[in-house]
């Protein structure tokens, strides 16, 4: 059976001279396709089968096997390419959505929240550090582990002065309930606030808010911090992208 899909190329690895690729697809979520010969400079393959490629691809569907018969780029977001950092950050992204992705299924939101963040990151829209949290965070929700981030999971209070949030649960507490349950990482309003809009807001409305540099440092390492308790796996580029000093350390939940 012949398909023709649209998606981003999120692994490319050689065999021999042929590529092997995992493809987020708005149809099927993420599909692994041999291209064969791709790896040959000259071959019409090579370009549109790159990693962080969008394009349309012409598959032929046999025994749950996908084969590119033909691949035309889309978008190749030159300008992640020419700098490290956005590359770096770019990858960690996709690794991150080859992990947690569908595989067979539809999985439309979350191709739209990649190329999306990869247009932010490439023309440098929002911060690195809030384009993070934010895909880390809303990914996740995509994805079935979507943080109780509607009130304390004690009292149900919506807001207090004080409010902590416990990533092995992905629930809050308020101040006076705490008190029984010692542990979590303490919330300012701001960085609450953040989350909701991540976790509940319209796709539309995602990349709208903005914070201090100081609660994107905070964002930025919790969102990572709950992703480490879910997912409980490390990621290539997320270390690498460390290393370039573009991040702080992850806050640390106490009562782990």
């Amino acid at each position: 059976m012949q398909l023709t899909l649209e998606g981003i190329v999120l692994r490319q690895y050689k065999a021999d001279e042929d590529r092997i690729l995992h493809i987020l697809t708005s149809r099927f979520g993420v599909i692994t396709a041999y291209a064969n010969g791709a790896a040959k400079p000259r071959s019409p393959l090579a370009g549109s089968t790159e990693l962080l490629c969008y394009s349309s691809f012409v598959l032929f569907h046999h025994k749950e096997r996908y084969v590119v018969d033909k691949a035309d780029s889309n978008r190749i977001f030159f300008g992640i390419r020419g700098d490290i950092e956005k590359l770096a950050l770019a990858s960690y992204l996709a690794q991150l959505s080859n992990e947690v992705c569908p595989h067979g299924v539809e999985a439309d939101a979350h191709l739209r929240l990649l190329l999306n963040a990869l247009h932010y990151i490439e023309k440098g829209l929002r911060p690195p550090g809030l384009l993070k949290a934010l895909f880390e965070l809303r990914i996740l929700t995509l994805s079935g582990f979507m943080p109780d981030l509607v009130a304390c999971r004690e009292c149900a209070a919506y807001e207090a002065a004080r409010m902590r949030f416990f990533p092995d649960s992905g629930s809050l507490l308020c101040g006076d309930c705490h008190t029984n349950a010692p542990g979590g990482i303490p919330l300012s309003p701001g960085i609450l606030a953040a989350m909701r809009h991540i976790v509940f807001s319209p796709a539309e409305k995602l990349f709208a808010f903005t914070l201090s540099d100081e609660g994107i440092a905070g964002l930025a390492g919790l969102s990572e911090t709950y992703l480490h308790y879910q997912i409980d796996k490390t990621f290539p580029a997320l270390e690498f992208y460390r290393g370039l000093g573009a991040l702080p350390a992850a806050p640390r939940d106490t009562g782990r």
